[in-house]
């Protein structure tokens, strides 16, 4: 239960969202003044001189704020509140404190597979072979955010199957939890106008379209027609002036498409928020390494995406090479957890192997779970953050954890051994470790940036750099 302190510190936090929801171009400069007066020194000090940077310097991460404040007014102050009020500062110190007191690590978001079902079965995507017979019932979700947010934990991001198989339940549970927000991996064929309507009442559902750069690239992943139902729910989306944004699974097949500054103005132009570009990961017997990308692909995203962070309206994550940023990684409930469709809590949405499941067990107990804690104390895997997955880049890793742990696999189709997996991330790793460690040695050698620095694809030392630096970087401790 919250505290009368903490009860008036969110009320006068909400209400400088109101503020400057009034007027965001005449009272953004004033905010984060007005908002570092009211939080205490130790939450999110680094992000917050980050936005004041940027509001003063009028940069296009000032473009993007400013993209915010153009979504739409009936929902836009619910987005507002439940993101960086009560998800953001009012959650970190509630985690901070159940980290201390229980010795385990407490996630910033839990990822959720409302359900098996799918109606696409994308090339590399295990979800699509689930079948139609698991789901997580609607109290069985209600109980796992009323766990979570005694935690500190207000963010909770739907995978799947396809959640929005299950899109009325979703809807109930933002209304449930108007102190949460939602954010939904979709394939976005299910997108209509009725949802959209729901997304302006509740205020607290983002989506997150799947998408891998152009119509041949997208179809040839997702089905043939998918592209085109991709465009007319974004353009559906747009037009309602709702917030959603991209993700991104790239491999070896699309990563030329992908990373191009055409793709990334097409996402802008349709109106996108955000990208998630993700790395294919080689999980479930079926899937394939031949699509895990090249490290010469990988190291051009590397440039390429922090490239665009100085000149492009669009905030990017991506995994795996914002691993510098995190401080490694984030899995385990460091900074995330996922519970799948049949209630089993993973480390990890890749990583399909538990002590738990949330019908027999508490979410407390999960993180306190054998797996969860090789986690908590295994963290970082590797001292080059360019290497942190303990099954992708560490390969052996996963294993010891595993059977030092006595996890079960989890995956729904078909069992698949630590001993499997690494069969198919150990040659990647072993190729990907020599450009990783010429990378992290350069990116410290301030000489090497300097020399390196290339003005027309936007200065890899340049204050907006360091701005996006500086705002994955909070999320290290």
């Amino acid at each position: 239960m919250a505290t009368l302190t903490q009860t008036a510190e969110r009320a006068a936090l909400n209400k400088l969202v109101d503020y400057l929801n009034d007027d965001p171009e005449k009272h953004l400069d004033q905010i984060m003044e007005l908002i570092n007066k009211l939080v205490p020194d130790n939450v999110f000090p680094v992000q917050r001189a980050a936005f004041t940077d940027a509001i003063k310097g009028r940069s296009n991460w000032y473009q993007l704020i400013m993209r915010v404040f153009q979504l739409n007014p009936q929902m836009r102050s619910k987005l507002l509140k439940a993101l960086i009020v009560d998800g953001n500062i009012m959650a970190w110190p509630v985690q901070e404190k159940a980290r201390e007191k229980y010795g385990c690590n407490i996630p910033w978001a839990i990822l959720l597979d409302p359900t098996s079902a799918c109606n696409l079965h994308c090339t590399g995507c295990w979800a699509a072979e689930y079948g139609h017979a698991l789901n997580l019932s609607l109290e069985d979700i209600d109980s796992i955010i009323n766990q979570g947010t005694k935690l500190g934990c207000h963010v909770y991001i739907y995978t799947g199957g396809e959640p929005l198989v299950r899109k009325h339940d979703l809807i109930k549970i933002c209304e449930m939890h108007p102190d949460c927000i939602f954010l939904c991996f979709t394939n976005a064929t299910l997108i209509d106008e009725a949802f959209c309507q729901d997304m302006i009442r509740v205020g607290n559902f983002v989506p997150a379209i799947s998408a891998e750069g152009n119509e041949h690239t997208t179809d040839a992943r997702r089905g043939k027609g998918t592209y085109a139902k991709i465009e007319r729910a974004m353009d559906l989306l747009r037009e309602h002036r709702l917030p959603f944004g991209i993700s991104c699974c790239w491999t070896r097949a699309n990563a030329d498409t992908v990373a191009t500054e055409e793709n990334m103005d097409w996402m802008i132009g349709k109106g996108a928020l955000f990208c998630w570009y993700f790395h294919f990961m080689p999980v479930g017997r079926a899937a394939s390494a031949d699509l895990i990308p090249t490290p010469a692909q990988r190291e051009h995203m590397y440039r390429f995406i922090r490239a665009m962070r100085s000149v492009k309206p669009l905030f990017t994550l991506d995994f795996q090479n914002d691993g510098e940023f995190v401080g490694g990684c984030i899995a385990g409930g460091r900074r995330y957890l996922h519970i799948n469709a049949a209630g089993d809590v993973e480390p990890c949405v890749f990583i399909h192997y538990s002590n738990a499941n949330i019908h027999d067990a508490s979410l407390l107990d999960a993180l306190r779970s054998p797996i969860f804690m090789k986690y908590h104390e295994g963290q970082p895997f590797n001292g080059n953050h360019l290497m942190p997955c303990p099954m992708l880049e560490n390969p052996d890793d996963l294993g010891r954890m595993v059977e030092a742990s006595g996890a079960h696999n989890t995956d729904l189709v078909e069992p698949e051994s630590p001993e499997q997996l690494r069969e198919k991330t150990a040659p990647a790793a072993a190729a990907w470790r020599p450009v990783a460690e010429k990378l992290w040695e350069d990116e410290r050698d301030p000489l090497y940036a300097k020399r390196h620095t290339d003005p027309t694809q936007g200065m890899a030392d340049s204050d907006m750099h360091k701005f996006a630096r500086l705002g994955h970087r909070g999320m290290e401790s």
